[in-house]
């Protein structure tokens, strides 16, 4: 009974599945899809590029620290704006202050000596010399006065041979000690050149040494170089720093950089001077302005990204911007006053080319080739093949096709504002 049933039923079905079928043939018409519709309007399109940057200073002063030691005193907090030559930091410098005193006194010494040298030695040194060799000079003298003397007597019989071979005698030993002297004297002036010499490099020695610590003295004063804001101090009263450690970061923060991280495929839009605006989430009520300065030459990994890094100049007078802040950028690039504008959903691409289908003596479908210029996030810029206030069709749950019978039920106006409005701007 129950199978006798269910055939009668299938065949109920077949039936009216038939029926149906011949009726529309016979009606020739087929079955309406309802579609929902826009139509181009003009508007301002912005074209613009949103990423994320970093804030940075424009020209940031580090200060190290110069000499092993202690954090003395902190003069200033982070944060504050401070004046050039303000205490940011002392540090301690006894050990230096005591090597500044012991160089300045080998200095002294240094300077001492290449005096005495340039002036001929000592003075006490240089007369002994000078004295013990005039003496012997004159000793020799009188002894060949003497020898002349004997000659004439031996000749006139009123001296002896003894007497003469007593002067040759003396005369051979006031030769041989007017010889020695000049010696003497001779080396005397050579070892005072080479004294000069040595004395010299031993002063500039010294001088470099007093310099280097007369340095290290001073950098226990840390001031600060310019008038900016110290948006950086690592350090406090007690610390023990090192050589090349930082103690201390500052600059003019009234206009800063923005390093700009614009994703590979966006690159290609961008130019110099181009408007940028900048958001940053802990004050999501400020927004700054800027523009573009330095193009990125290359792309670098970062993170999953393949990005340019692109360099903004922004305007920061209420120094509100603080460097190593993370920010959101947005870059302009073109903008598009009162052109014909289509709704970015209605446009398809077959083959490079964009289409849309375009619904004619209202309720047939019409493949309409376009040119598209810029866009923005819900339109584009129609160049050419579109005119305004045209009904063009959106895609839904229905295939859209050239020739298409359509019933338009819903008018969409989303895309029917300022595009400045659109954009948030």
């Amino acid at each position: 009974m129950e199978k006798t049933l269910r055939n009668r039923v299938l065949i109920l079905l077949g039936l009216a599945a038939i029926i149906a079928f011949v009726l529309v043939k016979v009606s020739g018409r087929q079955p309406v899809a309802k579609i929902s519709a826009t139509t181009p309007v003009r508007q301002t399109i912005v074209s613009s590029i949103t990423s994320n940057g970093k804030v940075e200073p424009i020209t940031p002063y580090p200060i190290r620290a110069q000499l092993d030691t202690f954090v003395e005193k902190v003069g200033a907090s982070e944060g504050e704006n401070v004046k050039k030559g303000q205490l940011l930091l002392q540090l301690n410098v006894k050990d230096a202050a005591a090597q500044l005193a012991a160089a300045q006194s080998r200095l002294l010494h240094a300077e001492d000596e290449l005096r005495a040298a340039k002036a001929g030695g000592r003075a006490g040194e240089a007369a002994k010399v000078t004295g013990d060799l005039a003496n012997a000079r004159a000793e020799l003298e009188r002894e060949k006065h003497n020898r002349d003397a004997l000659q004439r007597l031996l000749a006139q019989g009123a001296a002896t041979k003894d007497e003469v071979a007593a002067n040759e005698l003396a005369l051979a030993k006031a030769q041989s000690e007017v010889n020695r002297l000049n010696g003497v004297k001779q080396e005397y002036d050579r070892s005072l050149n080479l004294d000069a010499s040595r004395a010299v490099l031993v002063v500039e020695q010294a001088q470099s040494e007093v310099a280097a610590l007369e340095d290290k003295v001073r950098q226990g004063r840390i001031a600060a170089p310019v008038d900016g804001t110290l948006y950086a101090l690592p350090v406090k009263a007690g610390d023990f720093v090192k050589v090349g450690d930082l103690l201390a970061e500052m600059a003019d923060l009234h206009k800063v950089r923005v390093r700009a991280f614009i994703d590979e495929p966006e690159m290609g839009g961008l130019e110099v001077g181009e408007p940028v605006k900048i958001t940053w989430d802990a004050l999501p009520n400020r927004m700054w302005q800027g523009k573009t300065e330095i193009i990125p030459k290359q792309v670098v990994p970062r993170g999953t990204r393949s990005v340019g890094e692109l360099l903004c100049s922004v305007e920061n007078d209420k120094l509100e911007l603080l460097p190593n802040t993370n920010v959101n950028v947005r870059i302009n690039a073109k903008e598009r006053p009162n052109v014909v504008a289509v709704s970015r959903g209605a446009v398809e691409s077959e083959n490079g080319q964009r289409f849309v289908f375009v619904v004619k003596d209202g309720n047939t479908l019409e493949k309409r080739p376009i040119q598209v210029g810029i866009a923005d996030a819900t339109s584009y810029e129609v160049i050419s093949g579109l005119r305004e206030k045209e009904v063009v069709a959106l895609p839904g749950d229905v295939d859209l096709r050239d020739g298409m019978k359509v019933k338009v039920v819903n008018m969409d106006t989303s895309n029917q504002g300022s595009g400045k409005d659109a954009a948030g701007l």
